[in-house]
């Protein structure tokens, strides 16, 4: 039993991780790395991701910089990020592109909040997910007649109890993230 207690403690714990690399992409007006996560570059005919034919970092709060190692890639990556529909537009120096991030506006910041509150509620949804599938699996191996009643209830309080746990992380996660998206 305590098996099935870890993996769905793992499975809620891969959800929370899940969460965080999918807003770490959401824009806050401030310059980070993962913005430019999603671009893929049209390398020589195929579609590779932007990190995999060039060095991205952050130059300053407002300011990205990628570095391809290929010069010859700097137009592609130039269109690409364009083509991304991410509101950016990279400016060439012939080796190495710059990519102001602009500031949000009010309207922007508020449409990002409600994607925000749509990446926390699916992930609410995946633990719960996760708690019904190991309730499950408790009453089949109880009707296996290898857990008692009683330790049946004790592990639903267990998973119940990591449930709730996991949702107050997403919450907090979400208010983290609303708070960096609402500072001007």
């Amino acid at each position: 039993m305590e098996k099935i207690f870890k993996e769905t403690k793992a499975k809620m714990d891969k959800t929370l991780e899940a969460l965080r690399a999918e807003l770490s992409k959401v824009r806050t007006g401030k310059a980070t790395t993962a913005l430019l996560d999603m671009v893929k570059v049209d390398y020589y005919g195929s579609p590779m991701p932007l990190k995999q034919v060039a060095n991205v970092t952050v130059l300053d709060a407002h300011t990205l910089s990628v570095t391809p190692w290929d010069k010859s890639m700097i137009q592609p990556i130039d269109k690409a990020i364009l083509t991304a529909d991410l509101g950016l537009n990279p400016v060439s120096d012939g080796t190495n592109l710059k990519v102001p991030i602009p500031p949000l506006t009010e309207e922007r910041r508020r449409d990002f909040v409600k994607l925000v509150k749509k990446f926390g509620e699916d992930a609410k949804v995946a633990v719960r997910n996760v708690r019904r599938e190991a309730n499950e699996h408790l009453k089949k191996t109880q009707k296996d007649q290898k857990l008692s009643e009683d330790l049946l209830k004790e592990y639903e309080t267990k998973v119940q109890k990591l449930t709730d746990e996991h949702i107050v992380i997403v919450d907090d996660i979400l208010k983290h993230k609303e708070k960096e998206i609402m500072e001007v």
